[in-house]
């Protein structure tokens, strides 16, 4: 009997395990489908919620015949890279809107690819352009750069964007996607239950901290070409860096956000007007997330991801972004007893001919 019992023991045992593991598959594909009926949702919200709006214009005046001034008729794309304390910047756009009096519209992408369909593609740069009655609008998503002129759009839109020290980005967005963060820390994250340290997975050689997963920020900035997401392109870090220069307005960096929310107020008071103000009293504290259970890597691992080609290419690109918004930085502010001031206006125009009688 006692023999019997023992003999039974590990059925005992498998049977449980394999309860447990089609309880588990049960309860993940409940979470999966109600994660697709609340992305359904959203999505019908967003529709109505545009639906409210349009009929609110229409119900004020037509406006499609009218031209709107030239500050009613801009609009800025934030194509925000992922783990650059984007959400904390957009906050604060969505803070400022209705005091600035301007429209906040997120580009929610399938699955939250950067790259988009070429008719989707055709789509979007219609809507920017011919959505009167949402502008000015303030766009923001995680969409790599998308080149209007070859659209032939006459006015294009006006584009800025974040970036990151690359291995502080990815450390941010490793515990990112296992532990969240303190925005919404109930949402289940794709990679929750993994318990495995950045150390650890660089160590074992993993694929969630492979170099390879350093090649973003040089690619949201390339744009939409083939070559951009071919993983150390030399071209596409090139074409990065020549968008960056003469297709952004402004682009800043985590580590010094409050100076270049400081200068987008200087610069495009329109959206901005109050930001500064608004960060250093309220935004530091209720807009930064801060990823749950993040450590910091040891030396031996940044060092190990330092020999990565794709690492040096990366750094390349932030350096050189990093030196351009100091550059217009020195040229925008004075500095007096630590803090910066926005310089006033340092031109003047005279010798004007010919003379009014």
């Amino acid at each position: 009997m006692g023999l019997l019992r023992i003999m039974m023991l590990p059925k005992l045992q498998l049977l449980a395990v394999v309860a447990f593991t089609v309880a588990m598959l049960f309860l993940e594909n409940q979470i999966q489908k109600l994660e697709e009926s609340r992305s359904k949702l959203e999505r019908a919200i967003a529709r109505h919620e545009v639906r409210e709006i349009e009929q609110r214009h229409t119900m004020d005046g037509p406006r499609q015949d009218t031209a709107l001034d030239e500050e009613d008729d801009m609009v800025i794309i934030y194509n925000r890279v992922p783990k650059t304390a984007s959400t904390s910047f957009t906050n604060i756009a969505y803070d400022l809107c209705a005091k600035n009096k301007y429209h906040v519209l997120h580009i929610n992408t399938t699955k939250n690819n950067p790259v988009m369909s070429l008719q989707d593609q055709v789509r979007f740069v219609k809507n920017i352009t011919s959505w009167k009655e949402m502008k000015p609008g303030f766009y923001h998503g995680h969409i790599s750069y998308l080149d209007f002129a070859k659209f032939g759009v006459k006015k294009k839109p006006i584009y800025i964007n974040v970036i990151r020290d690359p291995i502080e980005r990815l450390v941010s967005y490793y515990y990112f996607l296992r532990f969240g963060d303190d925005y919404r820390p109930g949402l289940r994250r794709r990679k929750q239950g993994d318990k495995k340290t950045f150390d650890e997975c660089v160590a074992e050689g993993g694929s969630d901290c492979a170099p390879e997963k350093l090649w973003l920020q040089i690619p949201f900035f390339c744009g939409h070409s083939s070559e951009c997401w071919n993983v150390g392109s030399r071209w596409a870090m090139d074409q990065a860096k020549y968008n960056l220069i003469n297709e952004y307005f402004l682009v800043g960096v985590t580590e010094e956000l409050e100076d270049f929310i400081m200068l987008l107020e200087a610069a495009l008071p329109r959206f901005f007007r109050g930001a500064t103000e608004l960060y250093r009293t309220v935004g530091k504290k209720s807009h930064l997330r801060k990823t749950t259970e993040k450590k910091l890597p040891t030396k031996q691992t940044i060092a190990k991801l330092q020999q990565s080609d794709i690492w040096k290419m990366e750094n390349e690109f932030y350096e050189f972004a990093l030196e351009q918004f100091q550059f217009i930085r020195a040229h925008a502010v004075r500095e007096k007893d630590g803090d910066l001031y926005i310089l006033a206006q340092n031109f003047f125009y005279e010798k004007i001919y010919p003379k009014s009688n």
